[in-house]
């Protein structure tokens, strides 16, 4: 196994280079030097099956691993049982969608605190979570993993210790551990290798070796305020941060194997790639 670098939709490259249609993605990431590509359903599961066929053929051709971020209007820990219910429903959509592209990975946001205390929100989310498991696993998609994802923002359930938390729900679930969220709800708190070195033991001792070699990341670099995460930057910022050095650092001396989701607006692909150049150039010294 080894550490895939790839992108969140289709950067602003991608069209300036004269292509129009999400199936020719697959070929321009691997002439591009990247290896991994997050189909984009965050305003709904959209994508027909004749198109995810196109993809998941491009995809294998071209050795592109596939994943899908499901709506981001999911809200695990709502009180409100109809809302649950159908986040549920647009999990398994994505599930679907996932399994059509050829891919096992699924990422799911899990949701605003609305007005619950976060011990409420996390038993909410719990208890959701195990329902569209057992619902996956009755729909012929127990292969499929959901990645829950750390926020942003404070007032979101999804910090580190609830991400945590949550993916012990199920063996299947893994870590979306989101550099650039985890650093924004901290307020810059991602400096030193030893602050990301806490990321990784969080994962290792709550979650076991095994999930912490091949968890999922997103990776950009995000302005913030009081109130955590306001908008994704790109690696031109030199303010904000973090940076993906100490990853690197730590990925290799732990011989970690994590598929790498660059989130920046709009450079994704030329952004992904200097993490992937970053991550070569500390393998072969």
């Amino acid at each position: 196994m080894s550490v895939k670098f790839g992108v969140a939709g289709n950067s602003e490259s991608f069209y300036k280079d004269g292509n129009k249609a999400s199936e020719q993605m697959p070929k321009w990431l691997f002439d591009f030097g990247l290896d991994a590509y997050e189909y984009q359903c965050g305003n709904g599961v959209r994508c027909g099956e004749k198109t995810a066929q196109k993809i998941a053929d491009e995809a294998r051709n071209y050795g592109i691993i596939m994943s899908v971020h499901s709506p981001y209007y999911i809200n695990l820990a709502t009180g409100d049982e109809q809302k649950r219910a159908g986040s549920i429903n647009y999990i398994i959509q994505s599930a679907q969608l996932v399994k059509m592209l050829g891919g096992e990975r699924v990422v799911v946001h899990s949701g605003a605190l609305c007005g619950l205390s976060r011990k409420e929100a996390l038993e909410n989310a719990k208890k959701t979570l195990l329902l569209a498991r057992e619902e996956m696993v009755n729909s012929g998609l127990s292969e499929i993993r959901l990645c829950i994802e750390t926020m942003g923002k404070i007032n979101q359930l999804g910090d580190l210790y609830e991400v945590m938390e949550l993916c012990r729900i199920d063996d299947s679930f893994l870590p979306c551990i989101d550099f650039g969220h985890l650093n924004a709800r901290t307020l810059g708190g991602l400096k030193t290798v030893s602050d990301f070195e806490e990321i990784f033991d969080a994962i290792k001792n709550r979650l076991g070796e095994e999930r912490e070699k091949i968890f999922h990341s997103h990776f950009s670099k995000i302005e913030y305020t009081a109130g955590g995460e306001k908008r994704h930057l790109t690696f031109a910022d030199t303010v904000y941060g973090p940076e993906f050095e100490p990853v690197s650092e730590i990925v290799l001396k732990r011989n970690l194997s994590p598929t790498i989701i660059c989130e920046s607006s709009g450079t994704q692909a030329e952004d992904s790639l200097t993490m992937k150049k970053i991550y070569e150039k500390m393998l072969t010294n």
